[in-house]
């Protein structure tokens, strides 16, 4: 959408008054020490005015981005490399469903650019809603199996959502499910950004059968659909932008994903005007994102905190911790943000830990225990990070949390 025309105030009089009442009732939830009220604020000014997140955004330049992972880096990323074009506001610390994006938005009227995370359930409404300018695709895989549908399922929805989108998709190529999604837009920039975990996408999503993966490439033997080719592509340690040109990626985030995560946010950014060079020097500002890949310290010790939500995302957080004999400690809950199934436990290769001491806490620190046990690991259960890092031999000890534990680990640690 283009910017607001002069500066003029979209708000109507009914709007003005839920961004009000949203705004008070998050800080008296601040106050009351639950949390940053974004979730409570953007219900509230919800109930008000229901189409409240459509008029916040009619000034603004919007990119939405969705993802099973990476997509609170990448969205930090693009935000930090928009920021070169002017100013952006931006769900920066991941409420990303609706009521959380309207609280974000509420707070960006001087704003260009919205630069905004949305699960992947709610996807085709917040893009009904925003009409945004750009979508941002990076991957599907399973994920709070009682929650989300199979991703099957939810490429279907993402696919009939965005059909006819007048958007720019920034999709994937190495993610079949994302492909299929993305197919049905008439606009699609295709990024090879790389998928590591490839569980999820053995059968085509188009047709049911098998899919050939040889090498990098991918596609069905019975009906066709294939891998596009990318015009964008993550090499080595540089973007390979649709001219041919390499650009350095510097970043102060670790790990091969968010080398990846870079790409695709230097693709978005050039739909907005931003150049590569630009974008990605922007990206190097960026440390941790809502704590993620800080080191603290906690009783004198140096701990790096990390986010693994699903097998997806043990596995890239696996690629980038310290080698052995550094210490690692694993906490798992199963809250409702987590999702209540642990079953997921199972389809995590817990052996490319073999080396490191390991240290189990969390609510669910004995379903974990009995997983890695059949893995022929060796840990100890403890009953808190304190126990867990006295008993941590010497050295930096890497903290892998799936959402609700991270948040535990954070406030516990002071971070």
């Amino acid at each position: 959408m283009a910017a607001n025309p002069g500066g003029a105030d979209p708000l109507t009089p009914r709007a003005k008054l839920a961004v009000t009442a949203g705004k008070a009732v998050a800080a008296a939830s601040r106050a009351a020490g639950r949390g940053s009220g974004s979730v409570i604020g953007g219900r509230v000014a919800l109930k008000l005015d229901p189409d409240l997140l459509g008029r916040l955004a009619q000034h603004l330049d919007v990119v939405l981005v969705s993802a099973t992972n990476g997509k609170t880096t990448t969205t930090r990323l693009i935000a930090e490399a928009l920021g070169a074009a002017g100013p952006v506001v931006s769900n920066a610390l991941g409420a990303n469903m609706p009521a959380g994006i309207t609280s974000a938005l509420a707070g960006g009227s001087d704003a260009k650019f919205g630069v905004i995370e949305v699960d992947e359930k709610y996807l085709a409404g917040v893009a009904r809603d925003v009409g945004p300018k750009a979508i941002a695709l990076l991957n599907l895989s399973r994920d709070q199996l009682d929650r989300a549908a199979e991703t099957r399922m939810l490429a279907e929805k993402w696919r009939e959502g965005l059909a006819g989108s007048k958007a720019t998709i920034i999709a994937n190529a190495d993610d079949p499910l994302v492909v299929w999604a993305a197919s049905s837009s008439p606009n699609v920039v295709w990024v090879a950004a790389g998928q590591e975990w490839k569980d999820d996408a053995w059968s085509c999503p188009s047709c049911g059968g098998v899919m050939q993966r040889p090498g990098d490439d991918w596609f069905c033997g019975e009906c066709g659909f294939r891998r596009p080719a990318p015009s964008w592509a993550l090499g080595g340690d540089h973007v390979l932008d649709p001219h041919g040109s390499a650009w350095p990626i510097q970043l102060q985030l670790p790990g091969r994903a968010n080398k990846a995560n870079a790409t695709s946010s230097a693709a978005v950014a050039a739909a907005f005007g931003v150049p590569p060079q630009v974008a990605l020097e922007r990206m190097y500002q960026v440390q941790a994102v809502a704590g993620r890949y800080d080191v603290v310290q906690f009783m004198e010790r140096d701990l790096r905190l990390l986010l693994a939500k699903n097998p997806a995302g043990w596995l890239e957080t696996f690629s980038l911790i310290d080698p052995p004999p550094t210490p690692v400690i694993l906490s798992v809950n199963a809250r409702g943000a987590d999702g209540t199934d642990t079953s997921w436990l199972w389809d995590v290769d817990y052996t490319r830990l073999a080396g490191h001491p390991i240290f189990v806490i969390g609510d669910r620190k004995l379903d974990l225990a009995v997983r890695l046990e059949v893995a022929g690991l060796e840990f100890t259960v403890c009953d808190s990070v304190d126990e867990a890092v006295q008993l941590a031999p010497p050295g930096r000890i890497e903290a892998i949390a799936n959402y609700t534990a991270f948040q535990d680990l954070r406030r516990r640690v002071g971070n």
